[in-house]
């Protein structure tokens, strides 16, 4: 795994810390690599909104209530505007993408096992490919740009991370309706349907801040 790979899973898995300090000297001893490729990797991330800069190094950037009520009506509007472009100007090849996404969604939802960080990033990975493909099928090249900015890896992984199996089965209900309204050119039912599925995700991330920021906590006083 490279040094970008690396410490952008230890964020999303929590393993760095919300207002953890990242030293270039320190991770590159971790890695027992030279600081080039970490000061790469940092530089990444740091455009990415991962983590933020400090006088010296970074620090894993941590989100507030506002900031994630903020990103996820952004979302909203983003890729409720791309669903419903898709349900206009998609294409057989654009419905097979979302339908061979929604499958391995599917498939890593019934392979998941709770609270296992590999299954979870399956599930998170499957389900950005079949939102990729949604926005893909849009046609519209700029909504791609935009949705990567607001798109946080880590929240939507701590979304993902307390759901039980019967929200999962849900949240794949709600892709088969943004899918089935998709291919059936209803381009204002995708777009609700798309806006519940993002605000769901929201709801559920605001729910269990406080037990995130615990866990988080517990981690800092184990050290």
């Amino acid at each position: 795994m490279d040094a970008y790979e690396y410490i952008k899973d230890a964020i999303i898995e929590g393993k760095f810390v919300p207002g953890m300090r990242l030293a270039e000297e320190s991770l590159a001893k971790k890695m027992n690599i030279s600081r080039t490729p970490i000061r790469e990797a940092i530089r990444q991330l740091e455009a990415e909104g991962l983590v933020i800069p400090l006088k010296r190094g970074v620090s894993v950037r941590h989100f507030t209530k506002d900031d994630i009520r903020q990103i996820y009506d952004l979302r909203t509007l983003l890729e409720g505007y791309a669903a419903s472009q898709a349900a206009i100007h998609r294409t057989e090849s654009d419905l097979l993408k979302m339908e061979s996404a929604n499958i391995l969604y599917e498939e890593a939802i019934s392979g998941h096992v709770e609270s296992n960080m590999e299954s979870l990033k399956d599930i998170v990975q499957v389900n950005q490919k079949f939102h990729e493909a949604i926005v893909a099928a849009s046609k519209n090249e700029h909504i791609h740009f935009h949705i990567s900015k607001v798109v946080v890896v880590p929240i939507v992984f701590r979304s993902f991370y307390w759901y039980n199996s019967f929200q999962l089965k849900q949240s794949l209900e709600v892709h088969k309706t943004i899918l089935d309204a998709i291919k059936n050119r209803e381009p204002e039912r995708a777009r609700i349907a798309m806006h519940e599925h993002i605000y769901q995700g929201r709801d559920h991330v605001l729910k269990h801040l406080e037990q995130i920021k615990n866990i988080h906590l517990l981690k800092e006083e184990g050290k």
